[in-house]
């Protein structure tokens, strides 16, 4: 079996690789001095805010926030693997992928996406033969068109019918249990998916990634049942009907979110084919991006009961965060007792369509909802608001429609717009509503350019100039969150010689920290004429500042007794502070 692909060699190809060749061969960019502009390939657009660096290997876009690198590109425009990006480049370049020898095997979810293909042909073959769901798929308005369009199947009753079918073996078996469609319960394996409608759940490619199944009797357990999480599915992740949806729009003006998977399915029979559904779990921020990268605005539609409402403010408070430049969010509430398949059956396209018309902007509906709970008759009440709306106004980003909502919050209370947004910033920290329930955390108070971040973002956004940089000794020793990442970027950069910040980032592809670091790449730093001494001096403050906080600690213990070595520590670091202050005293 073929090896790992080398780091060595990963680096050299993003080196060699120039990034607005990749984008430019597949978006119309412009030049704008060293780097090059376009409208942004994964959102709508009309004044480019896509801006390609060449240099340093890395786009951003400031309308959407998506980021990342050659590879990052190819995998999100062109829907490659990661291994397939690298080929991809590898090939342009006019290389071949070098393997290392392993006695460790690459894992490679090939027979996981295989079986899963197979599944979803059986269960639709299944279907044909099976005369109750189709009667119920029938009952429900469902045509054979829409039903092959969407791969719609049905798992018989049984216990190891697909397991007969297609997991007879041990190795077989264990492909089937990775992909979850078997379930193992001490010493029996079993079919997960008996006497249900099948509904494939397909990745941005098209690939069955899992699978949701629907009973048709009310006494037949969950209404619904999803695949669980596997190696190939994330449901927080994925949404259902995206990938038939792509299919039939070419280019999005705006995407439909609804609840379920009948409300898909018979909203694209109806013609209503930009909707999509969450997989049993509330919206995400993952989602969202999806989303805004294909289209500039989202309208949620929910039940108008209880439920639907909470669901809605949930989503509310999720979305906020991602109301960057240009995007939109509106919300559609259904009449109580009626979906959007009952709604797409009895009203049509059109009727639905014009429903959409009259969705209510999120601006709208926070007011509404905060209002509801508030009597603004008074001054109390209007002071209520006010505070009500605080931690939720915290978490837009800065720009034009926070000010708006802002402006739109003061007018309601009676307020002064700037007195307003004065208190809004004033760095307390509030509980955040939710209608109907009790508030359950509070609201993080949102993170400032603190001198860890400036010192990775020097990092970098100037890797190529800190080759010869020399790691103070003592920045080994702040216990800080964010030292030892700092640390490994400086330690890679070491000797090094025009390594560009993608390939720094590339580096921490399948680690968590990526996505923290693809945010900071994309806060971009004033020009520094000398980078390395903007980060000594930072590096300085941020051991300061460690020091200090030892001092403290210590201070603290003392009274309870400190050992040899922490007694010698707080001597040090006392005489450390004594001679910090006389400098200081002198100075001035």
């Amino acid at each position: 079996m073929a090896g790992r692909i080398p780091q060595d060699f990963i680096d050299d190809l993003l080196s060699r690789t120039d990034l607005g060749d990749v984008i430019g061969n597949r978006v119309q960019i412009k030049k704008a001095g060293r780097e090059f502009k376009a409208c942004c390939p994964f959102h709508n657009e009309k004044t480019p805010s896509f801006t390609i660096s060449p240099d340093k290997g890395f786009y951003h876009c400031f309308g959407c926030g998506a980021h990342g690198t050659a590879l990052g590109f190819l995998m999100d425009y062109d829907k490659l693997s990661f291994v397939d990006a690298i080929e991809e480049l590898a090939s342009m370049a006019g290389v071949e992928v070098p393997r290392e020898d392993s006695d460790v095997p690459v894992q490679s979810n090939a027979p996981v996406y295989e079986i899963l293909n197979d599944a979803a042909v059986w269960f639709q073959g299944n279907l044909k033969n099976a005369q109750p769901a189709i009667d119920y798929l029938k009952g429900r308005g469902l045509d054979g068109n829409t039903a092959k369009d969407f791969m719609i199947g049905f798992a018989p009753d049984g216990w190891d019918n697909l397991m007969n079918a297609l997991a007879s073996d041990p190795a077989q078996r264990e492909t089937a249990l990775t992909a979850g469609l078997v379930i193992r319960n001490e010493d029996r394996v079993y079919d997960r998916f008996r006497n249900r409608i099948i509904f494939p759940i397909r990745d941005m490619r098209g690939r069955v990634i899992a699978f949701g199944g629907r009973t048709m009797d009310k006494n037949d357990g969950a209404k619904y049942l999803n695949s669980p999480e596997t190696p190939v599915f994330h449901k927080g992740r994925e949404l259902y009907g995206l990938y038939e949806a792509r299919q039939a729009v070419r280019k999005f003006e705006t995407i439909l979110v609804v609840e379920g998977y009948m409300d898909v399915v018979s909203l694209a029979q109806h013609g209503v084919p930009n909707v999509v559904a969450t997989l049993g779990t509330a919206t995400s921020a993952e989602h969202l991006k999806r989303l805004f990268r294909l289209t500039p605005e989202v309208i949620f539609c929910f039940d108008g009961d209880r439920a639907g409402r909470q669901a809605a403010w949930k989503a509310l408070q999720v979305t906020l965060p991602e109301l960057q430049k240009g995007r939109q969010v509106r919300f559609l509430f259904l009449p109580e007792g009626e979906d959007p398949d009952s709604i797409a059956q009895a009203e049509g396209s059109t009727g639905f369509n014009a429903r959409l018309e009259q969705a209510m902007p999120l601006s709208e509906y926070m007011m509404q909802e905060l209002a509801e709970q508030t009597d603004m008759s008074s001054m109390d009440g209007r002071a209520r608001l006010a505070e009500l709306a605080k931690p939720l106004l915290q978490k837009i980003p800065e720009g034009v429609y926070r000010d708006l909502l802002q402006q739109t919050v003061a007018q309601q209370v009676g307020l002064n717009t700037e007195r307003l947004a004065q208190h809004i910033d004033d760095g307390d920290e509030y509980e955040p509503y939710y209608p109907d329930q009790r508030p359950v955390r509070k609201l993080n108070k949102p993170q400032g350019n603190t001198p860890m971040r400036h010192a990775i973002r020097i990092v970098l956004q100037y890797p190529e100039k800190l080759g010869e940089f020399v790691i103070p000794e003592e920045l080994s020793q702040v216990q800080q969150a964010g030292v030892p990442l700092l640390t490994e970027l400086l330690e890679i950069v070491q000797g090094q010689t025009g390594i560009k910040s993608g390939i720094l980032i590339e580096r921490f592809r399948d680690r968590p920290e990526r996505e923290h670091l693809e945010i900071l790449q994309g806060q971009l730093l004033p020009e520094l004429p000398e980078p390395a001494n903007e980060l000594h001096d930072t590096l300085l403050k941020i051991i300061n500042t460690g020091k200090h906080q030892r001092l403290e600690e210590l201070t603290v213990k003392l009274a309870e007794g400190l050992n040899a070595a922490e007694l010698e520590e707080y001597r040090s670091l006392a005489k450390w502070k004594s001679d910090q202050t006389k400098s200081v005293a002198d100075r001035t």
